[in-house]
């Protein structure tokens, strides 16, 4: 297992002479403010933490963070942070012999008791290749030893780890607050316990506990046409379903509370507050809406106090006040107009991300833009027509958008922008082209509304992927030459008009990336050859445009599956019967199947849902299977303003 010797030391002095060598030295220096350094000799667990992109995209990462912190407050935990490292990077690496380091006390990772890795995306497992290789540590997890760290999935993507069960040696579902220091004391009480029966010793218990998916230990079978015949424990006591981690209490754990501020630049430069975690508005595409449920609510004083403590620990001046859809929290209103009262006269501005049409309004608006500038305002119609709004289950009427427009654009307002997904189920090309239909009546609307024509409306398109635990994991996937088609005929819809083609700007990714996501998010154990292939053949930060290479990973894939009976469009672009095993439904997200199925067929029919949170409940299956609830205010409390001494 890995080391335990006195003072374990780093391998910074061998690093720093490298660093001028390479773009961004700074990424890989640390020491930012409240990074935590603790005595290797002091602590009993050990943890290397690692969001798997480069450190401006990791570093702000929520949930890296988070567990950062929770791990770091016990005394006997260690918790370090490390990052994908480019490629100019990797080669220095590779030329002088430097393992994978974290940046706090640039230990290499193999002396961590875990390795503990965050997916947001699925397309950043080529990335946890990289890093174990350079770590030292088998990529495969069958050829690990005693002495490699145990490597732990998490975040999303967490949800169906099938296409990377060859390379981790377990998976935590859902939230992770708790989930880690139940495996903290799991692997402090196996090492008292003397270390019986080695690596797979820990991980049986790990398994039995039912804190995480240990994949080693069970079997999958398949039928002759390809598909999954069943998934089944190997040992007793191995859970036949595993089920996810739902924090109820978000008020008990306040965190961050002392964020980490970049030396780099980073994608996110503002201190963020998740106001409630969950979301049962329905929208069947959406995975983070589904996997997160229920909604649980930070109360107004909680939200107040986090601020407070995390603009006086880091100095930032943006707040982000964040969830899935956070004008929808019982006391929007209150959070906002409490917090612009608090930092009324200074530089603290607010924001939300994307906001739903129908829980905008203007004051809402006003009180965010009070201490800032009004840089624009951001909603999600996802649809392009009505027709497929209720289809996604986005109950948003094309005339609510207007409306609301019509009000931002009359107060002040000079931009929107409106985010839509191309290759929908059931969508046609006439469903696309109503986007540039929709963005014409955006400007008119917008002119006639600021008595001017200096505004703007930009839309962005990405394609449609299924996703696991959502009614569309058995939709087919559309190929993405009718994705790029449909894309290129609604740009030139709207840069050939002249009456609006020159406010009206348009940003889309072509159909290709979101192939190779589909065969990540919805495959099961043979992807993981693929994603080897493709990481040998130089796969590397495929989530960034200029690394991707779509020829490499269709090639591998062909190479791959070739004489078997799946293949790329087997996992991508076929749709799925009820009776076929899904490679998750081992994995509990707390979601009835056969409601799922339903809002699927629903979905079909055109006919819409509702959100539980205001209606009765339509038994989706979360709260008696997880023994949760849904948590909303109001709370009836205030924020008041600071008293300055």
């Amino acid at each position: 297992m890995p080391v335990e010797s006195a003072n374990f030391p780093g391998i910074w002095e061998r690093l720093e002479p490298l660093l001028p060598s390479v773009q961004k030295p700074i990424q890989y220096v640390g020491g930012e403010l409240h990074a935590t350094s603790k005595d290797w000799d002091e602590t009993d667990v050990r943890w290397a933490l690692m969001y798997p992109d480069a450190y401006e995209v990791g570093l702000p990462n929520q949930g890296v963070q988070i567990l950062y912190e929770v791990l770091n407050e016990r005394a006997d935990t260690l918790a370090e942070r490390t990052y994908s490292v480019w490629p100019d990077m990797e080669a220095v690496m590779r030329t002088h012999g430097i393992p994978q380091f974290t940046v706090d006390a640039h230990r290499p990772v193999r002396a961590f008791d875990i390795l503990g890795v965050s997916f947001s995306t699925e397309l950043g497992y080529t990335n946890l290749l990289t890093a174990l290789d350079l770590a030292g540590i088998a990529i495969d997890a069958c050829d690990r030893t005693d002495d490699d760290p145990i490597v732990l999935a998490g975040g999303h993507a967490a949800f169906n780890p099938e296409p990377i069960t060859d390379f981790i040696d377990a998976a935590v579902l859902g939230d992770g607050e708790e989930a880690v220091l139940r495996i903290t004391d799991i692997v402090k009480q196996w090492k008292t316990d003397g270390r019986p029966d080695g690596r797979i010793g820990l991980l049986q218990r790990i398994a039995t506990d039912g804190v995480a998916y240990v994949p080693s230990l069970y079997d999958v079978d398949y039928l002759p046409d390809g598909r999954i015949q069943r998934v089944v424990p190997k040992r007793a006591g191995v859970p036949w379903r595993v089920s996810k981690h739902t924090v109820m209490d978000l008020d008990k754990w306040p965190y961050p509370k002392r964020p980490l501020v970049p030396l780099a630049e980073t994608v996110h430069e503002r201190y963020s507050v998740e106001i409630f975690r969950g979301c049962t508005r329905g929208c069947r595409f959406c995975q983070a809406g589904m996997i997160t449920r229920p909604v649980r609510e930070r109360s107004i004083t909680t939200v107040g106090d986090m601020v407070q403590r995390g603009i006086a620990a880091t100095g930032f001046e943006e707040v982000g006040l964040l969830s899935l859809s956070s004008a929808d929290h019982s006391e929007i209103g209150e959070i906002a107009k409490g917090l612009a009262d608090r930092y009324d006269g200074d530089n603290v501005s607010l924001s939300l991300p994307s906001t739903r049409v129908d829980a905008f309004n203007i004051t809402l608006a006003n009180e965010l833009s009070r201490n800032g500038r009004r840089t624009g305002l951001t909603f999600a119609p996802e649809g392009g027509s009505e027709r497929m709004r209720k289809v996604i289950n986005k109950m948003v009427t094309e005339d609510d958008l207007i409306r609301t427009v019509a009000t931002a654009y009359g107060n002040g307002w000079r931009q929107v922008k409106l985010y839509f997904m191309c290759g929908l189920p059931t969508e046609t090309d006439d469903d696309v082209m109503q986007i540039a239909d929709m963005a014409k009546r955006v400007i008119a609307t917008g002119r006639e509304a600021a008595g001017r024509k200096d505004i703007r409306c930009t839309i962005s398109i990405g394609a449609f992927v299924p996703k696991p635990h959502t009614p569309f994991q058995w939709a087919a996937q559309l190929d993405h030459e009718t994705v790029d088609r449909r894309l290129k005929a609604l740009k030139a819809a709207v840069m050939n008009d002249k009456n609006y083609g020159k406010s009206i700007g348009i940003r889309y990714h072509d159909g290709r990336p979101a192939l190779i996501e589909g065969l990540l998010s919805r495959g099961d154990r043979r992807v993981g050859a693929v994603i080897r292939r493709v990481w040998e053949g130089g796969g590397r930060f495929d989530g960034w445009s200029e690394h991707f290479s779509f020829d490499r990973w269709e090639r591998c894939a062909t190479e791959v599956f070739a004489d078997t009976p799946v293949s790329l469009d087997w996992f991508t672009t076929r749709e799925r019967e009820l009776s076929e095993v899904l490679p998750w439904d081992h994995l509990d997200s707390g979601l009835d199947k056969d409601w799922m199925w339903e809002d699927w067929q629903d979905a079909i029919r055109e006919v819409e849902v509702d959100d539980c949170r205001w209606t009765p409940c339509y038994d989706c299956g979360v709260c008696p299977t997880m023994g949760t609830e849904i948590q909303t205010g109001p709370t009836g409390r205030q924020l008041l303003p600071l008293t300055v001494v």
